[in-house]
């Protein structure tokens, strides 16, 4: 039964790529690839293929990159392909019941998160953010709402106080692709059970906007903090200082009180900044045009830049 499973798979960005890299080299490699379609990139904002698009190119798989799931053409198309299980991760389109209905296995997704906990867009950023000690992936079966499905199997790991968006980002790409294969061995070997959400523990993770990546100094030191680790690559947390965005990197925890933006100290160890509650030392920041230093490196040239009794707004 196992390698006669055919399996279509559906996901756009690296998270996604890395669980197709795990189907590859099983009984489970998909007969076809859905990926949201090419978009521009870049300077030259040329047309750029997903992720998921150019491992599947590389390995011979049939791409399909309709613009929506809806159209009855699209929905033909993938009933076409018979496939017995179409797996998800990180797609990006919304799949109406009509699609998830034609898989004799159903869909099943991996999510970043441990659900109930996280429904949504960015459940990585939102549980660093949160202060949660730890997070996972959980696999899935799909119905129509927006990860509410019954849960096929769950991963876990600790957020650590270092963990930013990024690592915790590539960490669990590494876990989820693993728990796919094996929640798919199990699926088709009939042992995977399931287990229905608790929709009274539910919480949503909102896209990520940019306008909410600058920073409120007027929260708590160790709010911002998080935030900071959170939006790390993307949007990266950025306040204004003497007219200019500077953004903040990398920070810790520091020591004082005083107005919320305002530089404390400037030392090697850090800039210090005055928060609603408590400071941060910020240790890497990234000037307009410029590339991300350490706080050290920028004091040598532009100290009075950061001059105590500025303010970051």
């Amino acid at each position: 039964m196992t390698s006669a499973l055919r399996i279509v798979f559906a996901g756009t960005p690296d998270f996604a790529a890395e669980h197709l890299r795990a189907l590859l080299d099983t009984p489970y490699r998909p007969i076809a690839v859905y990926t949201q379609p090419d978009r521009p990139a870049g300077r030259g904002q040329k047309l750029m293929p997903s992720p998921v698009k150019q491992l599947a190119a590389s390995e011979d798989i049939p791409v399909y990159q309709p613009a929506t799931l809806r159209a009855a053409d699209a929905q033909e198309a993938l009933a076409a392909l018979r496939p017995d299980l179409l797996i998800v991760v990180a797609y990006g389109l919304i799949l109406p019941q009509a699609v998830l209905d034609i898989p004799r296995l159903g869909c099943i997704n991996s999510h970043a998160s441990l659900l109930p906990r996280w429904r949504g867009a960015a459940p990585i950023q939102r549980a660093i953010q949160a202060g949660d000690g730890e997070t996972g992936v959980t696999l899935m079966q799909m119905e129509a709402g927006l990860d509410t499905g019954p849960m096929l199997l769950k991963v876990a790991t600790p957020i650590t106080v270092d963990d930013t968006g990024g690592t915790l980002h590539d960490r669990l790409a590494t876990l989820g692709a693993q728990a796919l294969v094996q929640g798919v061995e199990a699926l088709a070997g009939g042992t995977l059970k399931s287990e229905v959400q608790d929709d009274t523990l539910a919480t949503y993770a909102h896209k990520l906007t940019k306008d909410e990546a600058r920073i409120d100094w007027s929260q708590p030191a160790d709010v911002i903090e998080r935030t900071i680790r959170a939006f790390n690559p993307w949007p990266i947390s950025h306040s204004m200082l003497e007219g200019e965005t500077i953004k903040v990197h990398q920070a810790r925890i520091g020591n004082g009180n005083g107005v919320p933006g305002a530089i404390l100290a400037a030392s090697r160890d850090g800039l210090t900044v005055a928060c609603g509650e408590g400071a941060l030392n910020l240790m890497r920041l990234q000037l307009p045009g410029g590339k991300p230093l350490d706080i050290s490196d920028l004091l040598n040239s532009r100290r009075q830049q950061f001059a105590t009794g500025l303010r970051f707004e």
